[in-house]
Formats: C-alpha cells, sequence, structure tokens
C-alpha cells in the first residue's frame, strides 16, 4: 500500500515537471511562428503529439491506478477478514464395520471341578498330594484310619449268621407245620368216611376237620415267617455290604484327572463323613469363562462361533475359542445373554481363576454411524456435535448415543454419514459462528 502511494506521488511530480517543459517548449514554438510568419512547423506538431501522449498517461494515472488500489485495498481487507475466522479441526462422520469386535471381560473358570469330601469318619493316615499337584483318576490321594468301622463290619456279619440261622429255623418249622398238616388232612378225611357210613357221631368228624383247617392256616403262617427271616438276612446281608462300602472310602481316591487346587487336611486330622472338604480337583487342560452379551449384539452370537481371548497379564499372547452354549435367555435384570466360551489351555499356561479380555467377531446388519469421542458435547439438554452447515457456519445438533468405545461412539441417530464435526468444540465455537475448517484424518 505504501509503494504504490509512492509511486504515484513520484509520477505526478514527473508528469508536472513534463507539463512545464512542453508548456515552455509550445511558447517557444509559437514565438518562433510568429517572429517566421509561417504555419505550424513538425517541432510544434510533435509538441502537441507529446501533449496529448501526457494528458493519456495522466488519465490512466488518475483513472485505472485508483481502481487498481481499490482492488488491492478490497483483497487485503478480505484476506485479513478471512485470517481473523477460528481455525478449527473438522473430521467426517465415518460408519462402522459391517462386523464388529465386541470386546466383554470374563473370569476364566475349569471346565470341570470337584470337591473330594470325606467319606467315612476318621483320622487322616496319610496324605500323597498338595496342591499344584496333578492327579490321574482314581489315583489314591489320602488314607483315612477308622478301626471303630471294621468293629461295625464284624457286627454286621454276626448279624447275617443270625439272620440266616434265623431263616434255616424257620425253614424247619415250615417243614413241621406242613406234616401236621399232612397229619391232619389224612385224619379228616378218615372220619368224614366213617360219619358218611354211620360209624361215627358229627361232633367227632367236626372236630378233626376243625384240626385240618387250623393245620393249614399254620403252615401259612410259617411260610410268612420264612419269608420274613429271609427278608432279615437280606437286610443284614445289605447293612455289611453298606459298611464294606464305606471301609473302601477310606482310601480316598481322585475322580478324575486335573490339578489339586485347595488342599485342607494333614496327616491325623480328624475328618467327618460328608462334612470335611479334603481337596479340590480342576481339570485344566480345557477352560471356560462366561460373558454377559447385551442385548444389541444378543442376536448376532451363535453357538460355534469363534472368539479371541487374550490375557492383560500375558501382553501379546492370544488363546482362541469358541462359543460352546448360550442360555437362549435374557437376564431380565442387566437385559445380557450369558454365554459360554470354551478354549484349550496348551502348556498350562492360563489357570481357573484369571481376568480376560473375550474378543467376539459379531456381525451387523446396519452398521450405526461413528463419531469421534472428542467431537461430543454433553449439555443440559443431552449429547451435541458442533456440524458444520454450509458457509463454513456452525449447527449443534443433537445426537442419539450408542455403545462408547473408548475413543470413539456409536451414534444412532441425529447425523448423517460424511458430514463434518468440529473437533474440541471452543468457545469461539458458536452457534452459527463462521469458522475456517481445516480437515484431519478420523480416529
Amino acid at each position: 500500500m505504501n509503494d504504490i502511494n509512492t509511486t504515484e506521488e513520484r509520477l505526478r511530480g514527473e508528469i508536472e515537471q513534463l507539463k512545464r517543459q512542453l508548456e515552455e517548449q509550445r511558447k517557444r514554438a509559437a514565438a518562433q511562428e510568429q517572429s517566421s510568419g509561417k504555419g505550424p512547423t513538425f517541432r510544434s506538431l510533435l509538441v502537441v503529439l507529446l501533449l496529448v501522449a501526457l494528458l493519456g498517461v495522466a488519465g490512466y494515472y488518475r483513472g485505472y491506478l485508483p481502481k487498481v488500489q481499490r482492488e488491492h485495498v478490497l483483497a487485503v481487507e478480505a484476506q485479513s477478514t478471512a485470517d481473523s475466522l477460528p481455525l478449527v479441526n473438522v473430521v467426517k462422520v465415518g460408519r462402522s464395520a459391517t462386523t464388529g469386535n465386541l470386546v466383554l471381560p470374563g473370569n476364566i473358570q475349569a471346565v470341570t471341578e470337584a470337591p473330594i469330601l470325606a467319606r467315612a469318619s476318621g483320622y487322616v493316615r496319610k496324605r500323597y498330594v498338595d496342591i499344584g499337584d496333578h492327579v490321574q483318576a482314581n489315583q489314591v490321594v489320602a488314607e483315612i484310619e477308622a478301626p471303630e468301622l471294621d468293629q461295625q463290619i464284624k457286627q454286621a456279619k454276626a448279624s447275617v449268621d443270625q439272620a440266616n440261622a434265623a431263616v434255616q429255623q424257620a425253614e424247619a418249622n415250615l417243614e413241621q407245620g406242613r406234616s401236621n398238616e399232612n397229619l391232619a388232612r389224612v385224619t379228616a378225611e378218615r372220619w368224614k368216611k366213617l360219619l358218611d357210613k354211620g360209624v361215627v357221631s358229627r361232633q367227632d368228624n367236626d372236630t378233626y376237620q376243625s384240626q385240618w383247617a387250623a393245620q393249614q392256616s399254620n403252615v401259612q403262617a410259617l411260610t410268612k415267617a420264612v419269608a420274613a427271616a429271609k427278608s432279615n438276612a437280606g437286610a443284614a446281608e445289605a447293612n455289611v455290604a453298606r459298611l464294606t462300602e464305606l471301609q473302601s472310602y477310606l482310601t480316598v481316591r481322585a475322580p478324575f484327572a486335573g490339578v489339586i487346587t485347595v488342599r485342607n487336611i494333614d496327616t491325623g486330622v480328624l475328618v467327618n463323613e460328608g462334612n470335611t472338604l479334603l481337596y479340590r480337583v480342576a481339570q485344566t487342560d480345557k477352560l471356560r469363562t462366561y460373558l454377559n452379551v447385551p442385548q444389541a449384539d444378543a442376536g448376532s452370537v451363535r453357538i460355534g462361533q469363534t472368539a479371541t481371548v487374550t490375557i492383560p497379564d500375558l501382553p501379546g499372547r492370544t488363546f482362541p475359542g469358541v462359543v460352546a452354549r448360550t442360555s437362549t435367555a435374557l437376564d431380565p435384570a442387566t437385559r445380557t445373554l450369558l454365554v459360554e466360551i470354551q478354549l484349550a489351555n496348551p502348556g498350562g499356561i492360563l489357570s481357573p481363576g484369571m481376568y480376560a479380555k473375550v474378543d467376539l467377531a459379531v456381525p451387523r446388519k446396519n452398521p450405526p454411524l461413528l463419531i469421534p469421542g472428542d467431537t461430543l458435547v454433553i449439555r443440559a439438554d443431552g449429547p451435541q456435535v458442533a456440524a458444520l452447515a454450509p458457509g463454513d457456519t456452525v449447527h449443534f445438533t443433537h445426537v442419539e448415543l450408542g455403545r462408547d468405545l473408548g475413543s470413539s461412539l456409536e451414534v444412532l441417530s441425529g447425523l448423517d454419514e460424511g458430514q463434518l464435526l468440529v473437533v474440541n468444540p471452543s468457545d469461539a465455537t458458536r452457534e452459527g459462528a463462521r469458522v475456517k475448517p481445516v480437515q484431519s484424518a478420523a480416529k
């Protein structure tokens, strides 16, 4: 601007000097013409032409130069106005992938885990395993000493002998009763024949007939007595079998192959039947973890679906898993679906009780829009984002949020794909304010 003014002043000075020189030459030419009495000469014509050119240059500087100056001023003002607009970083609204990575927390558990309880009361004679030991199925893990159980078995066997003797006695009584019943039958038949011939009285015949009936009833009673004696003998034998089976539990064995995770006994400790926990054994070659899948993704989980399990304490290691089963019903309290993930445990790296993160590749039919978390503005009337309207003006739009993915958020409604949003809106980013956007890469 200053250079233009300086040039204009210099040109104006030169024009004034040329005007004075031309005016002097014009006067000298006119004087010479008057003195000579001749018409215009070539020199006078040249002076006139120079005068006309000078007037043209003066008109150029008086008309065109101010116009250029005004245009330059307007451009400078426009540039200063553009430079005064606040710079804002903007990012485009994108869409989530058709396959979402649903990461949920879970606790690793053993697929099979069982407590080993004492089935017989007594003192621990010896224990053979401790926590962390690997055991096989039916391996002896402890022995219990119970001398009173041996006496109970002897007593039960004696009861069996008594019951068998009672059975034999009842059978003998039955044989005797059958013999008496047979004699009474023969006697009654003879007296009936004598009665028919009129040799004996009716009273004597009735007496013998009643004796026969009584012997028949006695045989039936003795038969029942034999059956009862046999039942008592069977009960005594069952008691012996029960005590013998209970005696076999004095040798405690592992129910299946696994690892001892808990030990609560030592040699000489008194244990009670069915109450004392001796050990806890778990199978660790295959593990499982339970997940609570939100309602929005519950319909996308299928049995046999693959999953990736990671442990925060084991960076860089991933363990493949598979969906073994689901509850097929949502928990009404949390609106989540219970899902069981099973995974192999090669080398016993994983342990029951570990905290894990499970990544499920969940397909999405209608993936929602995705915005960076630093574009969200929380106000009293709800969550909003600063979107760019035509003319680079700011317009705050209400949005309905979905899942929070940490650095990004899902938007269910309120925005369109490809729309520009202001990142980290400041106080200068007001409703309707013009800004100068600078597009950045989406996070």
